[in-house]
């Protein structure tokens, strides 16, 4: 799959290190939720008649996966299939520099300096707005990276810890299909040849992703203090046409999304009145390929997500599971577009 002309518009518990090993187990849950549609629990059953017409009435591949992190109820729709990121994969980049980070294998305080020959297209500010020999803390390169999607600063935090480095990560966290595969549009820097034909920059899974933001909600994503400011920097992502565009005003939402030609993807954590969920949709073989924020693949990403809010909104909050468990104020009219 080709980068496309650009890549994406505009876009708690310590991880004690030994994390790598926990996933299996909420990958389980993801996992069987798909069976449990065809069982008897109103709740999934409810999921499934509001998420799956979107779906199917979708013109391309859709996978789906969700869980609330209060009550544990979960909803997967192909969440095991392998997709492609587009630059959701900055995420786990992130957090492969965090890790880096911690272990005193890079300083996020340390300068890079931007050269022509960084600049690449796309989505960000550094190659339109900067000058060639710019100076500034590899920390801004990856708020950049998470904020404006930005390009050529992705590459600049791939430069410090290396393109193979995220998925070594993620294989050891349990996400062994989620990976970048080269720089962004320098696919003669890919890593993975084969996977870079199929899934361009990068691949990933629905559960695997539901499985990185349960594990940084819990703060167990490198540490404490790491993960709160990756969650921070996720706070930040400005890409409106995706999960926010139909959300009540004020809610609050920790995501990254990405952009191609064919595929539109986001994932992260929603607020709502009965908890904070973790949800990813990925598409992929769009039939519309328009890069406008009205793209099929954005307005699904966007009905998928307000209908979630609805539903569990509608629901008492259970006990609570996590640090961020405080509720929103109700919700207020969509937002019109």
């Amino acid at each position: 799959m080709p980068e496309s002309k650009r890549l994406h518009i505009h876009a708690r518990t310590r991880f004690v290190r030994p994390v790598f090993g926990v996933a299996a187990a909420s990958l389980a849950l993801i996992g069987v939720a798909t069976a449990a549609l065809a069982g008897d629990d109103p709740s999934t059953s409810d999921l499934a008649s509001r998420i799956e017409p979107l779906a199917k009435a979708h013109k391309g591949k859709v996978a789906v996966a969700l869980k609330n992190l209060q009550t544990g109820e979960t909803y997967a729709l192909d969440a095991d299939a392998p997709m492609p990121t587009a630059s959701l994969v900055k995420f786990p980049v992130m957090i492969e520099a965090y890790r880096q980070a911690a272990e005193g294998k890079v300083d996020l305080a340390s300068t890079v300096t931007l050269t022509k020959k960084d600049k690449v297209p796309g989505s960000g500010v550094l190659t339109a707005h900067f000058s060639d020999g710019a100076t500034f803390p590899l920390l801004d390169a990856v708020h950049l990276m998470i904020t404006f999607s930005d390009n050529t600063a992705t590459n600049l935090v791939l430069d410090a810890i290396g393109i193979g480095s995220t998925a070594e990560t993620m294989e050891k966290l349990g996400c062994p299909n989620t990976k970048i595969h080269s720089k962004v549009f320098r696919r003669d820097t890919s890593v993975f040849p084969e996977r870079s034909k199929v899934y361009g920059l990068g691949s990933t899974t629905a559960a695997e992703m539901v499985k990185l933001f349960e594990e940084l909600h819990a703060r167990r994503l490198v540490d404490e203090k790491a993960s709160e400011a990756m969650w921070n920097h996720l706070l930040t992502c400005d890409d409106k046409a995706k999960f926010p565009r139909f959300l009540p005003p004020g809610t609050k939402i920790a995501f990254k999304t990405g952009s191609v030609d064919a595929s539109r993807t986001c994932a992260g954590v929603i607020e709502t009145k009965g908890g904070p969920v973790a949800l990813c949709v990925l598409t992929d073989q769009n039939e519309d390929k328009s890069w406008s924020d009205d793209n099929a693949g954005n307005l699904l990403c966007a009905k998928i997500a307000r209908e979630v809010y609805d539903h569990f909104s509608a629901k008492p909050a259970g006990p609570t599971t996590g640090p961020s468990a405080a509720k929103p104020e109700p919700p207020a009219a969509p937002a019109s577009r």
